[in-house]
């Protein structure tokens, strides 16, 4: 039965907590160590309840020398793994159930660092990767041209073609980074401008009509004829940005003799919203995406056909440029799409 001060004093800390007493076992455990390591861990051995050797080493070792140590605790819970950094300490009372050298084990959640950590390391991988293909292409090419090619015109305009190819798709790549960057930067700050958003889609839509045309596709501006509106609090550029993306890759990935509809609701009341919000679609009658994919579709770097979207000149962050300026503008994007029939972007953003 642990001591009443000793229970106060773990049930007191705001993480989960235990106190090892100089028996080896655990005096006290605070609700959210009970979370963790279930109903009756008071009163157990502390072998039986944590059972990771790194951490029942560092506990043994303070126990025996009352030295400060650190060790790290790898757990699963409810479909996502948890890690800690467990912080062990020396505990000693005059009066009460920690005569001699306890420990006081404090558990540390830093799951959300972990997290951060590796999609760091992820994303530098990524990069790395996405950049190597082009520069080793060029290296490769550079290398020809200085050898075998340098007396052939005809294999040295086809090289250089390709070299111009892929340094320009490493001018994409490098560009998109600079944009998701600023965008990241920017999310916290809501736009204070008001934008004319059915203008603005409309000089999205006949800036892409030439693309739309090249690629085979009836690209139709289904857009409200009687008025430049609605005013939307808004970034010109970052808006402008988010369309033309959308519209532009309904158009590439539809395929020639699809069809590319760009529509606006009028202002109505938007439920995921909770206030007044206005809807655009852009809905495409392409081959449609599978639906274990569109949950991950504005992922950075992810691709539903990497070999497809790099043909196409796709960097793999367009999705997530236009995810990052939705959050900013407070609103939401949903994918609809159904294989062989065609996808929807909707993009919902709040009038007032």
């Amino acid at each position: 039965m642990s001591h009443p001060v000793v229970a106060s004093l773990v049930a007191a800390l705001p993480m989960p907590a235990l106190a090892v007493g100089p028996n080896e076992r655990i005096e006290a455990a605070n609700a959210d160590a009970v979370r963790l390591f279930g109903e009756g861990t008071e009163g157990r051995h502390f072998i039986t309840a944590l059972r990771q050797p790194a951490l029942l080493d560092a506990i043994e070792a303070s126990l025996r020398d009352g030295e400060r140590r650190t060790a790290d605790f790898l757990t699963h819970d409810r479909g996502q793994d948890l890690a800690f950094r467990v912080s062990i300490g020396p505990a000693r009372l005059r009066d009460g159930a920690l005569h001699g050298r306890g420990v006081l084990v404090v558990f540390e959640d830093v799951t959300p660092v972990e997290k951060a950590g590796q999609m760091r390391r992820d994303f530098v991988a990524n990069v790395s990767h996405e950049l190597r293909t082009p520069l080793t292409a060029l290296m490769g090419f550079i290398e020809t041209l200085k050898g075998p090619a340098r007396e052939d015109p005809a294999a040295a305009e086809r090289f250089l073609s390709i070299m111009e190819a892929e340094a320009s798709r490493m001018n994409r790549l490098v560009g998109d980074l600079l944009s998701l960057s600023r965008v990241e930067a920017d999310e916290r700050m809501r736009p204070a401008e008001r934008v004319e958003l059915g203008a603005l889609l409309r000089a999205s839509v006949a800036g892409l009509a030439p693309l739309a045309s090249e690629a085979g596709v009836t690209l139709i501006d289904a857009l409200p004829e009687e008025t430049d509106g609605p005013l939307v609090p808004g970034d010109a550029d970052q808006l402008r940005q988010v369309f033309s993306n959308l519209v532009e890759n309904a158009i590439k990935y539809g395929g020639a003799g699809a069809e590319v509809r760009v529509a606006m609701d009028a202002p109505a009341y938007e439920p995921r919203l909770r206030a007044t919000g206005v809807r655009v679609r852009v809905a495409d009658t392409g081959p449609g995406i599978p639906e274990i994919h569109l949950p991950r579709l504005t992922e950075r770097f992810y691709r539903v056909d990497s070999h497809r979207s790099r043909e196409m000149g796709g960097t793999g962050l367009g999705l997530a440029i236009v995810k990052h300026i939705v959050n900013r503008h407070r609103g939401r994007m949903r994918i609809d799409s159904t294989p062989g029939e065609g996808s929807t972007f909707s993009v919902v953003l709040p009038v007032d």
